[in-house]
C-alpha cells in the first residue's frame, strides 16, 4: 500500500493548498506571470509567460526586465514601471523580434517595503491585430 496516497487522501484540499510551494502553485497558474526585482532582475517567469514570448522560462529568468519591456527607461525604477504601467497594455519582445501586446495587471505585491513585482498577464496581440489598433 502506497502510504503518502493514504496520507494525501486524508487531508483536506485546504490543506494541500496550504502546504503547496509558491512557485509550484505559480507555475501551475495557466496565465502569464513573472516576478522582476526592483534592479530589474527577473527572478520567475512560468512556462505560460514564456511562451508569450517564445522562449523557455529560463531563457526569460536570464533575461532583464529591460530586455522584454519596450518603452521602458533604464534608468526609470522597474518597480515604479509596473506600477505605472499597471491594468495598461504593454510592448513585450518576443524571441524572433516581434512585439507582443498585453495587458498587464497591477503587481499582487502592494506593501511599500516588497521588492518586489508579480504582475500577470493577458495577451492582446491577436485581437488587437485582428481590430487593427
Amino acid at each position: 500500500m502506497d502510504r503518502r496516497r493514504t496520507a494525501q487522501a486524508s487531508r483536506s484540499p485546504a490543506e494541500v493548498l496550504r502546504e503547496l510551494p509558491a512557485l509550484v502553485l505559480l507555475e501551475r497558474i495557466p496565465v502569464p506571470t513573472l516576478a522582476v526585482l526592483q534592479d530589474g532582475t527577473i527572478v520567475f517567469a512560468n512556462t505560460a509567460f514564456a511562451e508569450i514570448l517564445g522562449r523557455d522560462a529560463d531563457e526569460v529568468v536570464a533575461l532583464r526586465f529591460h530586455d522584454i519591456f519596450y518603452g521602458a527607461l533604464e534608468t526609470e525604477s522597474v518597480l515604479s514601471v509596473v506600477d505605472g504601467l499597471a491594468n495598461m497594455i504593454v510592448e513585450l519582445a518576443h524571441k524572433d523580434g516581434s512585439t507582443v501586446r498585453a495587458l498587464m495587471s497591477r503587481s499582487a505585491m502592494r506593501r511599500a517595503d516588497d521588492a518586489i513585482a508579480l504582475a500577470t498577464f493577458q495577451d492582446l496581440t491577436e485581437e488587437l491585430w485582428a481590430s487593427g489598433r
